[in-house]
């Protein structure tokens, strides 16, 4: 695993964020949609950027997997046990 996913996470967050916050200021409590205004595309490159540097596959996740992962420390939380598989 080529870093933490909690700092994996934040860093492509940022990425796809208007405003670029510094990684390390994101909240892992915070509503993806709500808080930092994430659109649905928004979301799927989020996703798609998180598991490529995670070398997790995005077909390890179903359609409700994804619906909920709300917050960053949804998606932490849903992304860890696959990304532990690869170590």
């Amino acid at each position: 695993m080529p870093a933490d996913i909690d700092t994996l996470a934040r860093e492509q967050l940022a990425q796809v964020l208007r405003d670029r916050p510094d990684p390390t200021s994101l909240d892992l409590g915070e509503d993806l949609v709500e808080t930092y205004g994430l659109t649905s595309l928004n979301k799927v490159l989020f996703l798609t950027s998180l598991c490529k540097a995670a070398e997790v596959g995005l077909e390890s996740f179903t359609e409700d997997d994804l619906a909920g992962m709300r917050t960053l420390g949804d998606v932490v939380d849903a992304l860890r046990p696959h990304a532990d598989q690869k170590g």
